[in-house]
């Protein structure tokens, strides 16, 4: 059996209650489409040890450097991009809270997350 996040359950729950968009709504969804489709060549100037890190990321994800960048700053503009020290950070407060709440036991069988973000082995 598949299992389905919410969202999907909820898109599958509905699915007979859709309605084909036509006419000029038609025309709106494919116009933005378009306009998101649409790449421009820019030129970029970047720190050389900045691109030497790009494109050893890349190359570690198996994509163009150049595709990676346009990803991040995707993700960048559509507020997509996730600060991870922000993520550990709240969920050190959640546990902190969840502590307080009585819902865990102590901090000692769930450590916090460093402030650098990283977690030692």
């Amino acid at each position: 059996m598949i299992h389905l996040d919410k969202e999907e359950q909820r898109f599958e729950d509905e699915i007979d209650q859709l309605v084909p968009v036509t006419g000029k709504k038609k025309a709106e969804i494919e116009a933005i489409l378009a306009r998101a489709r649409k790449n421009r060549a820019i030129s970029l100037r970047i720190a050389e040890y900045d691109l030497a890190g790009l494109k050893k990321r890349a190359e570690e994800e198996g994509m163009p450097y150049q595709t990676l960048i346009s990803t991040i700053l995707h993700k960048y503009v559509t507020d997509q991009l996730v600060d991870k020290r922000e993520v550990y950070k709240t969920v050190s407060l959640a546990r902190e809270a969840a502590v307080d709440f009585g819902i865990l036991q102590s901090e000692e069988t769930h450590p916090p997350v460093p402030a650098d973000g990283k977690i030692s082995e």
